[in-house]
């Protein structure tokens, strides 16, 4: 491909297009042939892209592997959570699924488009092309978006999407989602190599060999070395050190730069891109590049088919030799101060600088630094020289000159324009008037530095302010000597500021002298010279051109900045770096200026893209130089450029950001694959192992993620047409940077610098049992005694010498480290104890592993053994392998040649073989007593006993194990909180203690999840459950025999209890302790996702086919629902039955409750389809009826309490509902009923023959409700004292309801009781509430006449088709008894309603409604009583969350505009984070917290008399939310508003409670949450209601759905 190609590929990458067309004038270099051909594209071969779509529209083959699905889960607002902003992928030897997921209803889904640059259609990989995927509009199911991987790179995804309503603003009506990335692996291939070790794990004589056979090298993989390309010679001489390089087990060998070298002779200063360096080739030779390019090319191919080594070359995009001839032609690829003016004093200080050095001598002052006494006369010397410079200039207004310009001004006769705002001015003092010109940028060019006296203010400017300020005069002069004082205090900072940076500037000239020729560290140059000038210099100088201005002939040197930013420019504005002389500057290299893309410096964007062109076409990977100070969009477009040559680029750079955040930043926007580390940056033993644990673990020992989190799934395809395919999901957690591991990195210290020459065996045999990329250099393995100076040092490697310093070692572990990551030994531990670190490798499916034993030497001339623990190996056999110990005679370096470079004399001796310690089935290693630092041993491991199906048999026959169990079943299978349980099993059995984590909420299944999930999530095997399971089987014990126990009472269980009981029994006898708890995992998730699915399968579609959310909400009509033995739906045996909420009412008489149950028996039972349940609590209820009520209080329905109002309407309501919603639902009416009570209403105990002694159908039942209501209720409470309520005072015992008929509503109740479900009864003698109901709602309560209303819609329309066998009621209307049909009470209310509910909006329309203005606190809503009695009139203007109620159950009672309207309100004002608030927060009553433990003075909150916010105060209550969720849709519907945009709306309403039921141990919706969510100490963390509304919501919503 020719370079002229590469420039318009970068400029199509940064513009947007393909970058694969060619443009013309452009240096004409030959690149050889690339990889992937660039033809047109009628006849280009297919990309990878198009052979993946091809693959996925293909019939699976005969045995095809499982499909590999990864699945990404993003956030509501459809971007990635922190962990997994960031993803690595495998290479796609085949190709697979990136599966993105998000929920269904969250913010991000409303019309929303998934956006990547992958090509998922096909076709060449294109930076600025986008293929777009639209969302689906479903609210019930979750969205998913497969991708069809198929090639390496770099990519980018977002989702964009619709403003909600509540955050639309005018600028924008589309949002753009936060960015995520994923990066996909290379796909790397070189010669496969023979085994290192034997079938014995014994040295094979021919181990090691490069085969004729390729194989596919994953990054973990990568051996690499490091050679410094000047020191092997020519090329035609390399073939002894590839040879080496192989035999010493390196697959890839990473070159220095093999460009021409600049004149410093440093690989990284090239002087020609485009050319290799001319002594890579024979003496005197005269080759074209062309030439040359091809020598390299089949040298690289030698390397890779020969010997099996891949290469890595490094890429210096950052900068050029300041030799390099182009810079001659082409100086704007530089930065000067033609193009960069900022940059002129630098370049002037710089000049003084220079010419202060070669002047130095003859001045008398020392050339030579001899001590800080030299340095300091110096100093003085160079300050006087640059205040001579007078750079104060290039910073402050020239005075003189600006005053006489204004002066000027004033005196002529053209009229000055007026200052903008003259009066605000006027009186101001000089520094007002100065800081005013500062902050309205009328002071030009501030920091600009362009050139002496550019900044100023425009004379016009200066005279219209100062006209303005002093109005009074008007003599020139002195206005302009105003002026000046103006001047003067604009002055002042930019005085300051100058000389701040000349200080700077001097201070860091001095540093860097000292460093470089006193410090005992440091360099120790030579003499001041005009040649080796005081410090380095900042600038190049080309030589004088008649072609280009002389500013443009200095150009700005490269270097770096200790903690700069790294996406900051520092040779930019607003970077001062070069003028305070704060670069490290690198004098032999010239900084590139890119600009902002191609079209600000097309020249240098054409010839670096042809560079890194080049160089792709003949290397497999490439190492970013100085990565961290490469320009972003550069380093973006180069890579891209270079991946158009070779997809598989192997990508990696050294990042020295100081932030992991930033490492990512570049990480996955320049697609690099691996960054390095480095062994040497740990200071002791502790902080190497830490790095080893870190980036060189792979998983530990006994992980859990895989095992347990991948799961089959029936794939369809991701391309239209294609066939499903059978899959395995793995969820991604996100990813860190892959690690490619150095002992030593080839600019580094040598270990005989850094710790001792004898700790480089150690630490290199460290590096090579990491699981991740590892590398070393060849000075490291050959002892180098110390770093070599990469420009100075001339001399050449050595002759190949197989058994110099430690190779012989590193090559049987470089070997054994590629093959255990092609085998799969991706499970590991480090241990470090002392100066010793352990670490294993293990194979997960073979248990087959091998351990190193490394004695390190962080300290010299040590021969001590050290101390370490015998090394126990659990129900696991080790024999020896290899070992060795090194003994390096003297740390003198050998005594130089003139040409060649020696390391430091070594021997390595062996440790001889010996066999470790049988102890049983343990083994026991024991190091020997001779073991001195640096020393090494592996042995290979084999676990012994472990069944090699143990994964297939944990999970196998599972769901036969759970199948046939029902719902009360798998509430003793999946829940059972501890009070549950004890009750059921008469106290034997309780929730489970795990010491240092506490007690599980539940007994069953959940239980174990709850900690189990995260574990398993983040393979936390140090969380206390792991080491609990390691520490004994108590844990697996208890899981079954808790079942085993009952399975008289549920004999059904007892299939999946032998089920659990083999497994464990397998595991207690087969496993060792530490691989404990991943098969207690796998097996307690597996029943667990067993019994989950039980459940599913008994449920209905809307369940079925709903998203996670539905079902976890599902799976709470399980968890509430079972069987204990001390509460009942029959007094006379053991029933299950509906808890209200856990754990506070688990068991006995506060367990089943009248109102929780028919508030949550829709959403729990019939929307789930358990609808025996559903009947069998309607029917328990409906014989438990008396005085026209049923009870709040069951009590096993042998001591029911009656003093609740709205229990019967909301059971008549459930009944309404199973009939419409349960199959031949209407035939529970002629149900028959066992009365509990005699028709007397008298109290019998249940068992006196008086008790269910006769019958009524369901019908009747219905009937005697509406009669007995419309007759009129009033009694007295059976039992009434402190024996039934000890809080309650005595009015508060007697229960009076009538039907008002002139409005049809019913009322009730009194001032001392509270008949609905704001039933907080105050309890507190010290703040006087005592006996004091919080909220009474005695009168009309507008829940209570919506169930009425349908009650009555539903009976009439029954009736009036024979299906109902009454018509009406008998009533005393007028004073006269007669029927009142259904249809005439049902009009009434109708009639009434909105006139005694409604609060209009407008004042101007209360004479239309029964409200009483002087009450009104709050306009636009529904009343939340009507007809409180005398004296508390205004807690009927109350806004609370009951008439949503209302409104679902009886919409046709509502104006739709007033509904809407009111909703609205309540929207903004009750919505809280997990329910609704129960009265408005700026009502004066209002308090937010709830603490039941509260006995203050304050009668607001005392004993949680708020509970509901009371007729005052209060919490967040859950089972509300749903009810106004489905009022607003409902209501929205009919107002004929979009359906979509609403739904979005109220699901964004339920995104904390999604993330709560996900998150929470109670896996529930709780009962209640202080304000704005805040956790309750006294609330039920799971309540039957909350999660039953909720379910009621999304039902709602399956049905609008289209299907």
């Amino acid at each position: 491909m020719a370079a002229h190609k590469a420039k318009e590929a970068v400029n199509a990458i940064i513009h947007g297009h393909s970058p694969v067309a060619a443009i013309k004038n452009t240096p004409k270099v030959v690149i050889p042939s690339p990889e992937v051909a660039m033809a047109s594209s009628a006849t280009a071969p297919k990309t990878p892209a198009d052979e993946a779509i091809d693959f996925f529209r293909s019939s699976p083959s005969a045995g095809e592997e499982p499909l590999q699905v990864y699945e990404l889960k993003l956030e509501e607002d459809g971007g990635p959570n922190k962990d997994r902003a960031y993803t690595r992928l495998p290479p796609p030897y085949r190709p697979y699924v990136l599966r993105v997921t998000l929920d269904a209803g969250t913010p991000a889904s409303k019309n929303g488009i998934f956006y990547t640059n992958f090509p998922l259609d096909g076709g060449k990989f294109d930076r600025g092309k986008f293929v777009e995927r639209k969302l689906p509009s479903i609210f019930s199911k979750p969205i998913k978006i497969d991708l069809p991987i198929s090639q390496a790179g770099a990519f980018v995804y977002w989702i964009e999407y619709d403003a909600s309503t509540s955050s639309l603003d005018a600028s924008s009506k589309r949002i753009k989602g936060r960015e995520g990335y994923f990066n996909v692996d290379p796909i790397l291939r070189t010669k496969k190599r023979s085994a290192i070790l034997d079938a014995n794990d014994q040295i094979a004589s021919t181990g090691g060999t490069v085969t004729s056979e390729y194989v596919q090298v994953p990054l973990d993989g990568l051996t690499v070395i490091t050679v410094v390309s000047k020191w092997m010679g020519p090329m035609f001489d390399w073939g002894p050190y590839l040879q080496q390089a192989s035999k010493r087990g390196y697959n890839m060998i990473h070159y220095t730069p093999l460009q021409v070298r600049g004149e410093s002779k440093s690989p990284y200063s090239i002087a020609d891109q485009l050319g290799f360096d001319a002594e890579l080739f024979e003496s005197n030779w005269k080759g074209t590049k062309e030439e040359g390019v091809k020598r390299v090319e089949k040298m690289m191919k030698v390397a890779k088919e020969e010997y099996g080594l891949m290469s890595l070359i490094d890429v210096v995009l950052n900068h050029t030799a300041n030799n390099s001839s182009w810079l001659v032609d082409h100086p704007e690829a530089g930065f000067s101060p033609a193009n960069s003016p900022h940059l002129t004093p630098a370049v002037e200080l710089d000049t003084c600088i220079m010419s202060f050095s070669a002047d130095a001598e003859t001045k008398g002052l020392p050339s030579i630094v001899k001590s800080a006494d030299d340095v300091d006369v110096l100093m003085k010397a160079l300050t006087e020289d640059v205040k001579n410079l007078k750079l104060w200039q290039y910073y402050v207004v020239d005075t003189e000159k600006s005053v006489s310009d204004v002066k000027t001004v004033l005196k002529a006769s053209t009229p000055i324009d007026a200052w903008s705002d003259a009066s605000s001015v006027s009186g101001m003092d000089v520094v007002q008037l100065a800081n005013l010109l500062k902050s309205t940028g009328k002071v030009d060019n501030l920091s600009a530095f362009a050139s002496r006296g550019c900044v100023a203010v425009k004379p016009k400017v200066a005279a219209s302010l100062i006209k303005a300020a002093f109005a009074h005069e008007s003599d020139p002069e002195k206005l302009g000597e105003a002026w000046r004082k103006v001047v003067d205090v604009i002055n002042v900072d930019l005085y300051k500021e100058w000389e701040e940076d000349t200080n700077v500037a001097l201070e860091n000239v001095k540093s860097r002298l000292t460093y470089t020729r006193l410090d005992e560290h440091g360099p120790r140059m030579g003499p001041i010279t005009g040649k080796l000038p005081l410090v380095e210099t900042y600038f190049t100088r080309l030589p004088p051109s008649t072609k280009h201005k002389d500013s443009e002939l200095s150009l700005a040197n490269n270097g770096w900045i200790w903690a700069a930013d790294p996406l900051k420019n520092f040779a930019q504005q607003p970077s001062k770096a070069y003028l305070r002389r704060e670069v490290i500057v690198w004098g032999d290299c010239v900084k590139l200026r890119y600009g902002d893309g191609p079209k600000s410096n097309p020249w240098l964007w054409s010839h670096m893209t042809a560079y890194v062109q080049l160089l792709a076409s003949m290397f497999d990977g490439f190492r970013i130089d100085n990565c961290h100070s490469t320009p972003l969009h550069v380093g973006v477009a180069m890579l891209d450029a270079a991946r158009v040559v070779r997809p598989d680029l192997y990508v990696v750079a050294e990042l020295f950001t100081g932030s992991e955040e930033m490492d990512l930043h570049f990480v996955s926007r320049l697609g690099v694959n691996s960054l390095i580390r480095e062994s040497y940056n740990a200071w002791d033993p502790k902080e190497h192992s830490r790095l080893l644990y870190r980036f060189g673990l792979g998983k530990p020992i006994g992980s859990m993620d895989a095992a347990c989190l991948t799961s089959p799934e029936d794939i369809e395809s991701p391309v239209p047409g294609g066939p499903s395919r059978p899959g395995l999901v793995t969820p991604l957690q996100g990813s860190v940077p892959h690690a490619l591991l150095f002992d030593l990195t080839h600019d580094n210290e040598s270990p005989l610098s850094k710790r001792s020459a004898e700790d480089a065996l150690s630490t290199g045999a460290l590096a090579t049992f990491a699981f991740c990329g590892v590398g070393s250099n060849k000075g490291f393995d050959e002892l180098f005694p110390k770093i070599l100076d990469l420009v100075g040092e001339e001399r050449k490697y050595d002759l190949p010498n197989g058994d110099a310093g430690i190779a012989k070692m590193k090559a049987l572990l470089n070997h054994l480290h590629t093959e255990m990551v092609l085998e799969g030994f991706s499970e590991g531990h480090v241990h470090q104890e002392n100066d010793y670190i352990v670490m294993h490798r293990v194979q997960p499916a073979t248990q087959k592993g091998y351990l190193l034993v490394a004695h390190t030497a962080f300290h010299k001339g040590s021969k001590d053994r050290g101390h370490i623990d015998p090394i126990k190996l659990v129900r696991t056999k080790a024999h020896f392998v290899f070992g060795a110990s090194i003994d390096i005679p003297s740390y003198d370096a050998p005594s130089p040649a003139p040409t060649t470079l020696l390391g430091l004399k070594s021997t390595l001796t062996p440790i001889p073989a010996f066999a470790p310690k049988n102890e049983g089935t343990d083994t026991e290693i024991i190091v020997p007593e001779y073991f001195p630092p640096g020393s090494v041993m592996v042995f290979a491991t084999q676990m012994e006993g472990m069944d090699k199906n143990l994964d297939k048999f944990s999970k196998a026959g599972v769901d036969e194990a759970f199948a046939g169990l029902d719902w009360v079943d798998l509430n003793v299978m999946l829940f059972r909180s501890d009070g549950e349980e004890k009750d059921a099993t008469g106290g034997a059995i309780g929730t489970y203690n795990v010491p240092g984590h506490g007690q599980l909420v539940y007994c069953g299944l959940e239980g174990w999840m709850a900690p189990l999930r995260s574990i398993m999530k983040y393979n936390d095997l140090g969380h206390s459950l792991c080491g609990h399971l390691r520490e004994g089987t108590w844990a697996l014990d208890y899981v079954h025999s808790r079942l085993e126990s009952q399975t008289e009472t549920f004999p059904r269980i007892a299939k999946p209890a032998a089920w659990l009981k083999e497994r464990f029994d397998k595991i207690k006898a087969t496993v060792p302790s530490f691989l404990r708890p991943k098969y207690f995992a796998v097996v307690i998730y597996e029943a667990y996702k067993a019994a989950r699915r039980a459940a599913m399968e008994q449920c209905v579609d809307f369940v079925t086919s709903g998203t996670t959310f539905t079902q976890d909400l599902a799976l709470c009509s399980i968890q509430m629902y079972g069987r204990v033995s001390s509460a009942s739906l029959d007094p006379g045996t053991v029933e299950p039955c509906l808890a209200a909420g856990l754990p506070h009412f688990a068991s006995g008489w506060a367990r089943t409750w009248g109102r929780d149950v028919f508030i949550s028996l829709r959403g729990l039972f019939l929307t789930t389809g358990n609808f025996d349940a559903a009947k069998k609590h309607i029917l328990a209820f409906s014989s438990t009826l008396k005085h026209g009520l049923i009870p709040n209080l069951l009590d096993s329905i042998r001591s029911p309490r009656y003093n609740s109002r709205d229990s019967p309407w909301w059971m008549l309501q459930n009944i309404q509902d199973y009939v419409v919603m349960a199959p031949n639902g209407l035939s529970i009416l002629s149900e028959p009923v066992k009365r509990r009570f005699p028709k007397d209403d008298s109290f019998v105990p249940w068992d006196d023959p008086r008790a269910y002694s006769y019958s009524s159908t369901v019908a009747e039942v219905i009937q005697e409700i509406l009669q007995r209501h419309a007759s009129g209720i009033h009694f007295r409470e059976y039992n009434a004292g402190p024996n039934l309520d000890m809080q309650m005072s005595e009015a508060g015992f007697n229960i009076d309801i009538d039907v008002d008929w002139k409005t049809g509503f019913i009322l009730g109740g009194n001032a001392q009781n509270c008949g609905t479900w704001m039933d907080k009864m105050g309890e507190s003698t010290k703040a006087g509430n005592k006996g004091v109901p919080g909220t009474p709602r005695d009168g009309a309560p507008v829940e209570i006449i919506g169930l009425l209303k349908s009650t009555l819609r539903w009976v009439d329309h029954l009736a009036s088709k024979d299906k109902f066998p009454f018509k009406g009621v008998e009533a005393e209307v007028d004073g006269k008894k007669r029927l009142v049909t259904y249809k005439e009470w049902n009009d009434l209310i109708q009639a009434s309603f909105e006139k005694h509910f409604y609060v209009p909006l407008e004042p101007a329309s209360d004479a239309e409604y029964a409200v009483n203005p002087a009450l009104i606190n709050r306009r636009g809503i529904y009343k939340d009583v009507y007809g409180t009695p005398k004296g508390r009139e205004w807690s009927d203007y109350q806004l609370r969350c009951n008439f949503p109620i209302a409104m679902i159950v009886a919409p046709e009672m509502f104006d739709p505009r007033h509904a809407l309207g009111a909703l609205k309100i309540a929207d903004e004002v009750l919505k809280a984070p997990l329910g609704m608030k129960t009265l408005d927060p700026n009502d004066a009553q209002y308090r937010g917290d709830y603490d039941n433990s509260n006995d203050s003075g304050d009668a607001s909150v005392a004993k949680g008399w708020n509970y509901h916010q009371a007729s005052r105060f209060g919490p967040e209550w859950g089972w509300p939310l749903g009810y106004f969720l489905r009022a607003y849709l409902l209501f929205d519907k009919i107002a004929g508003k979009d359906v979509d945009g609403t739904l979005h709306h109220l699901h964004t309403a339920l995104i904390p409670a999604r993330r709560y039921i996900q998150e929470d141990a109670w896996a529930g919706i709780p009962e209640l949450t202080n304000q704005n969510g805040a956790y309750c100490n006294d609330s039920c963390r799971t309540q039957a209601w909350s999660s039953s509304t909720i379910l009621d919501f999304l039902d709602d919503v399956h049905k609008v759905q289209p299907k």
